[in-house]
């Protein structure tokens, strides 16, 4: 300004509100080095901190940062270890370094941290902070063998009287230690408004009797995520009588989890009425959705059958008046659509987020009752449910057009790759979110596309005046010999309105994925990525993150006729930035692979050929595993491809490495974080002579950071 006015001369008030809505931590940090003044601002205004570095410097921890109420501990190194029982920290009294985090960090409400053992919370709570209201327990080891029952929590609830907040969803232990502990301190336990139990370790969760338990020890609960299992073939499966129960101890629920151990596994079913049905009847639904009005989202993934849900389901709608979010996992007749009322699922007027899985019954037309009845939806979810084809999905697009922006389609027999990106054409310009898998069917780089949708025109649904005429055209030929109650279901209400089918001035939908932001893709282990441009998404000027996942068992697979996966084909997005590459459910042989056979360290170079190729400035990598020896390495090939990522800030390898090949990655210009994590169960207990351990782990680290980074 001409008479010398700088923004430091606004009151402080008004910059602290500025400060404040800066959330991006390098923004923040650049920020704290323009001035002292703006420094102490920075500081006062941040509330959320990530601790990174290793364990053995946390004596110089600053005390700046007084005002952090949100605290992590957990991504500490040597990550999995003891915080501060590891031979890094031996030389440092741990109460002493205790002490010192309590006091750099007085105003912490929030806390995260990895809990090797009990004595890192007896340690951490020698002077608990008083305002500590919501942990998050870490640990993908197995629990120790001399540890008594309970006692990895019995600190935590003895301690923090006000904790509000419990998160043991990536912490491994034994179902049975949280009920005693909870009994024993009911004012802690009634102090509770969220537990999360949705621990993926689990084999078979928590048992009906536990968590009846668990409900009544904390009937003040407004969030409740469990692991149980709901097949009757185990003892204590979760039935009639629990989910009864559920209501009757927490009648404040507003958001209800209830997830069996089986979905966990990423299982691809074939979308039939096969297998065991589920003990849980019509009644209880009723019953457990009656008396929880104020439910806002519920998550049942039962993995059994439920049959004959639809009448449930519009109990729910009315019972449950804020219910904004729902998942239903193998639920069956969750929409009629008989005729032209809505019924089941398509009454829940109010949902903004809807995911149905393995749903037999579910075809085109019920596909679109739920599209009529659920205009609000933003978020859509559609796995297993083999009678939804391009066309009932293409529809549903168009009637929800103007709010849905997240889909994730996956495991749909009749929606290969290029099908569904065609059905969601006319969100294509919208689409923020969304998740796809690489299934082929024969598509080729020279296939064009654009001629496969049967002349469906979308723009003249409204001149199909007869409802058989659809159902013609969705079911073949099969309605001309059906009953007059069939003919009525096909009567779908097509006067939809013009601007639910609109397009561009041409008649045409763009081409152009603009808003996609995140792209999620599943891909059998052998299949190229190549593909993917021609089957529609060429065009993604905006796509910033991409998850890969590779799933599939590589022993007997063939050797791949191209010698990559296809990685450099995402060169052609150019402001991708992150990226997941997940090889962790891709089994195959670490060590010796039979004559024929390619060994793990083969297909490593398979999936990493042409990463060099992006500018990446952030990668999660998740290495094959051999579960014979329960192994996720980091081989030389991927280590000596991964080092070619010159763009790469930041490095999280989830499994394991030589020390010799994580040397490789201090040859990447601006790499300074890196970090080895075993967050897979179980994590090994004894790091192999040649493994990553605490002295090579802290060699490692202490060269990354000599090293000078430009920026």
């Amino acid at each position: 300004m001409g008479d010398g006015t700088t923004v430091s001369n606004l009151p402080e008030e008004i910059l602290l509100n500025v400060f404040s809505a800066v959330s991006d931590t390098r923004t923040r940090n650049s920020l704290s080095l323009v001035c002292r003044s703006f420094f102490r601002l920075e500081r006062k205004t941040r509330i959320s901190l990530t601790l990174r570095g290793n364990a053995r410097d946390l004596h110089l921890i600053p005390t700046s940062f007084t005002h952090v109420t949100h605290l992590d501990l957990s991504f500490l190194s040597p990550w999995g270890h003891a915080l501060f029982c590891s031979s890094a920290t031996t030389t440092f009294d741990p109460r002493l370094l205790a002490l010192r985090l309590r006091d750099a960090f007085p105003r912490v409400t929030s806390l995260a941290v990895y809990a090797r053992d009990p004595a890192t919370l007896q340690l951490l709570l020698l002077s608990p902070w008083p305002e500590l209201s919501s942990v998050k327990l870490v640990r993908w080891h197995q629990r120790p063998p001399t540890s008594p029952a309970g006692s990895d929590f019995a600190v935590l609830f003895s301690q923090c009287r006000s904790l509000a907040s419990f998160d043991l969803s990536s912490f491994y232990h034994w179902p049975e230690d949280l009920p005693p502990v909870l009994a024993a301190n009911p004012d802690t336990a009634a102090s509770l408004r969220r537990l999360n139990l949705l621990t993926t370790s689990f084999t078979e969760g928590f048992k009906s009797h536990e968590i009846e338990s668990i409900t009544a020890s904390c009937p003040n609960l407004e969030h409740f995520l469990v692991a149980c299992t709901f097949d009757p073939r185990y003892i204590g499966f979760v039935g009639d009588d629990t989910l009864v129960a559920i209501p009757s101890n927490c009648p404040k629920l507003k958001l209800l989890h209830l997830a069996d151990t089986s979905s966990f596994s990423n299982r691809r079913e074939d979308g039939g009425f096969g297998g065991e049905d589920g003990r849980v009847s019509r009644a209880t639904l009723v019953t457990l959705f009656s008396g929880l009005p104020l439910l806002e989202e519920l998550v049942l993934d039962v993995c059994k059958n439920v049959r004959d849900s639809s009448l449930a389901l519009e109990v729910l709608g009315s019972k449950c008046p804020n219910l904004r979010v729902l998942k239903l996992g193998q639920f069956q007749g969750i929409c009629l659509a008989l005729g032209s009322k809505l019924d089941g699922v398509a009454l829940c007027h109010g949902l903004q987020s809807l995911s149905v899985g393995n749903c037999a019954d579910l075809d085109d037309m019920g596909l679109i009752e739920i599209a009529r009845g659920c205009s609000r939806l933003v978020s859509f979810e559609l796995q297993g449910c083999k009678l939804v084809t391009e066309q009932g999905l293409r529809t549903m697009a168009c009637l929800l057009r103007r709010t849905m922006i997240d889909v994730k389609v996956s495991g749909c027999a009749n929606l290969d790759t290029a099908a569904t990106l065609r059905a969601l054409e006319p969100i294509r310009d919208r689409i923020e979110r969304l998740h796809v898998d690489c299934v082929w069917n024969g598509l080729k780089e020279s296939d064009g596309l654009g001629h496969g949708f049967l002349n469906f025109d979308l723009n003249g649904l409204d001149e199909l005046d007869d409802g058989g005429e659809l159902m013609d055209y969705f079911g073949g030929g099969e309605c001309e010999n059906t009953s007059k109650r069939k003919r009525q279901r096909c009567k779908y209400e097509m006067g939809v309105h013009d601007s639910f089918l609109e397009s561009n001035d041409n008649g045409l939908y763009g081409k152009c994925w603009d808003r996609l932001r995140y792209l999620s893709l599943w891909i059998k282990v052998g299949d190229l990525l190549t593909p993917l441009p021609v089957a529609g998404l060429e065009d993604c000027p905006n796509l910033e993150e991409i998850l890969i996942k590779v799933e599939g068992d590589s022993r007997g697979q063939p050797k791949p006729a191209e010698r990559e996966f296809g990685l450099s084909i995402l060169a052609c997005y150019p402001q991708l930035l992150k990226m997941q590459l997940d090889c962790g459910d891709t089994k195959g042989y670490a060590l010796t692979a039979p004559s024929g056979q390619m060994d793990l360290s083969l297909w490593e170079r398979f999936f990493l050929n042409g990463i060099g190729s992006l500018s990446l400035n952030e990668l999660h990598y998740w290495p094959p595993q051999d579960e014979d020896v329960n192994q996720r390495s980091v081989s030389l090939p991927a280590a000596g491809l991964l080092r070619e990522c010159y763009t790469l800030r930041k490095l999280f390898i989830h499994g394991t490495a030589h020390e010799h090949f994580m040397n490789f990655f201090l040859k990447t210009p601006n790499l300074r974080d890196v970090q080895l994590r075993e967050d897979y169960y179980p994590a090994p207990e004894n790091d192999m002579s040649t493994e990553m351990r605490v002295a090579s782990c802290s060699r490692f680290e202490d060269a990354l950071n000599r090293r000078r980074i430009c920026d």
